[in-house]
């Protein structure tokens, strides 16, 4: 029978339920994680966002034994009952509550469930698809409860150590201009001017900026920001971040807060220790070692170029590539072992990435083998096993092509491999800031500069003469910071004088119309004493993912959508009707 709470009143949530609560009256109220009938007795485990505790039913109490017979999991309850010690033999130190259960001597069922689509268990076999399809009781789950609350921890956290560093909390809009420079804006268009269109922000960069203007000088906001990319693990259409922004600072100073909020938010919130200062790399050395501007520090395994080495040799796909301004690059898989299998599965995932193939230099107990032997000579082999430090059980792979992929693909290797022989420690975090990248990226497709992180960025003062030289030699004021191999947050000191914006955008191919339709609030905003001023802006579903151990950032997110941005609970997005179209001035072209 169902009933209604009346002057009942939750005293405690279940899992706060211990010893010192012994022989004290109490009221819960929770979901039934578990029924369990032994002996004529009803045990039910009953579940709140804080854990679960056991509650007893005797068949002494005929009504409420009677009624607790009837529960199922997931029904809805209300228990009143005396907290006791649990009988010798029964105790589960597995769970905070395992000393104690619930002697229950009233209950009420506030609402039945039907048999729910998978059980709500941490350790689930449910394919994702259900999951997000029935969110509200995947969130049922203790793991999802508990990054849920984490994340709530380490927002507040955050907000506590801003605030007491002199930051102010600044809303800016969500319906905003269009400035498509990045990935694609998601568009809203205007009931009440027909034929425009606001855009979602993809980062409040330019609101920011403009409040520095304002003279807010330490601005910060835990802001939803949103882009029409295509999506994988960690991406989202809409994605939550850190935002922050100061003036009269230089990157030294911002980048000392931020170890500082790092270190007494790790502490505080995960019980992380992390040393002082992060150590730093430029994004030339990061790409040189690691192949990749996020590099995993945890672990050794470094890359090598051997473009000086084979370049004059007689194989063709080497020296083709070097001659055409591509690289010829290695890493040595310490100890390794490799199977033929193992070979051809790292050649697959490397024509997998677009690559014409890998080869590879074999070091066993009976000496150097490799299928480059023929072509290279034992001189240069031997000039590359040297080169690695290549010892017994090691295994060389070489790739040549283009320095982006063969950086890619080798990057790759290294994380699989590291992975795979367990060379990253558990709970182990490591933090890297990775400084001066370029300030441009050529776009050969399109024939033009575009900006690395986004037109906004301060290019470094010894490198301004090559704007009119050379802009692929500009580096930036630029800096990310990467954790575990994750990059976490980017941001840059900005440019805050109107003449090289200006610059900046003709670099990027803007005309002058394009400058002023696009920007020219803002080239105006720049002319009335703008300060000196950066940022940075942090993803917080991925730290939060990190420091959860999830698999994904959709773990740690209440509501997230697909890899194809639906919401499979909702059915968002959604055919709207046509009078809604008709009033915003759209008609369909499908």
């Amino acid at each position: 029978m169902l009933t209604l709470l009346g002057d009942w009143k939750r005293t405690n949530y279940c899992g706060e339920i211990n010893k010192d609560h012994i022989n004290k009256n109490v009221v819960l109220m929770g979901w039934v994680h578990k029924r369990r009938d032994h002996g004529g007795v009803i045990f039910l485990d009953l579940r709140d966002r804080t854990g679960l505790v056991q509650v007893v039913f005797s068949p002494e109490n005929k009504d409420n034994f009677a009624l607790a017979g009837q529960i199922r999991n997931e029904y809805v309850i209300a228990v009143k009952g005396v907290v006791r010690e649990r009988p010798e033999g029964t105790i589960n130190p597995k769970i905070k509550t395992g000393f104690v259960e619930i002697n229950g001597e009233q209950l009420k069922i506030l609402n039945d469930s039907q048999v729910p689509p998978f059980i709500l268990e941490d350790k689930t076999n449910v394919g994702e698809e259900i999951r997000l399809k029935y969110r509200y009781l995947d969130l049922r789950r203790q793991r999802m409860q508990n990054n849920i609350i984490i994340r709530d921890k380490l927002t507040y956290s955050i907000r506590e150590f801003l605030h007491n560093n002199g930051f102010i909390d600044v809303e800016t809009p969500f319906l905003a201009k269009s400035t498509p420079e990045g990935a694609r804006d998601y568009l809203v268009p205007s009931r009440v001017n027909p034929g425009k269109f606001y855009a979602l922000p993809q980062s409040p960069q330019i609101f920011k900026q403009l409040l520095m203007i304002s003279g807010f000088d330490k601005y910060y906001q835990i802001v939803r920001c949103f882009r029409d990319e295509d999506l994988r693990a960690d991406r989202q259409p809409e994605f939550t971040q850190l935002d922050m922004e100061m003036s009269f600072i230089d990157r030294e100073d911002l980048l000392q807060l931020l170890e500082k909020m790092f270190k007494e938010v790790l502490k505080k919130v995960f019980n992380i220790d992390v040393d002082l200062p992060f150590p730093r790399i430029t994004y030339e050395e990061a790409i040189d070692k690691y192949g990749t501007d996020a590099p995993d520090v945890r672990f050794g395994l470094y890359l090598k170029t051997l473009d000086d080495i084979v370049k004059d040799c007689n194989y063709n796909t080497f020296k083709r590539a070097v001659e055409e301004g591509g690289t010829v690059r290695g890493i040595n898989l310490e100890g390794a072992n490799f199977s033929r299998k193992d070979i051809d599965n790292i050649n697959n995932l490397v024509l997998s990435m677009g690559g014409s193939g890998i080869a590879y230099i074999r070091i066993t107990n009976k000496g150097i083998s490799s299928p480059l032997s023929k072509y290279l000579g034992d001189n240069i082999i031997e000039k590359i096993v040297d080169i690695f430090g290549g010892k017994e059980g090691d295994i060389i792979f070489i790739m040549a092509g283009e320095k982006g992929l063969v950086n890619l693909a080798l990057s790759k290797i290294r994380i699989d491999f590291a992975k795979r022989k367990s060379l990253i420690k558990d709970n182990e975090y490591a933090f890297i800031w990775v400084l001066d990248f370029p300030l441009f990226e050529y776009n050969k497709d399109e024939g033009r500069y575009e900006a690395m992180h986004h037109p906004f960025t301060s290019p470094l003062d010894e490198d301004l003469e090559y704007f009119d030289k050379d802009p692929s030699k500009i580096r930036a004021k630029a800096y990310d910071l990467v954790m575990n191999g994750v990059e976490i947050g980017g941001g840059s000191i900005r440019i805050h004088r109107s003449d090289i914006q200006n610059k900046m955008f003709e670099t990027l191919g803007l005309s002058d119309e394009d400058i002023k339709r696009k920007f020219g609030f803002f080239i105006d905003a720049l002319k009335y004493g703008t300060p000196p001023h950066g940022g940075i802006a942090f993803g917080l579903d991925r730290i939060t993912a990190i420091l959860t151990h999830s698999d994904s950032i959709r773990d740690v997110i209440a509501f997230p959508k697909t890899q194809k941005a639906v919401c499979l609970m909702t059915s968002a997005p959604s055919e709207v009707d046509e009078k809604q179209l008709k009033e915003l001035n759209i008609k369909l072209d499908l």
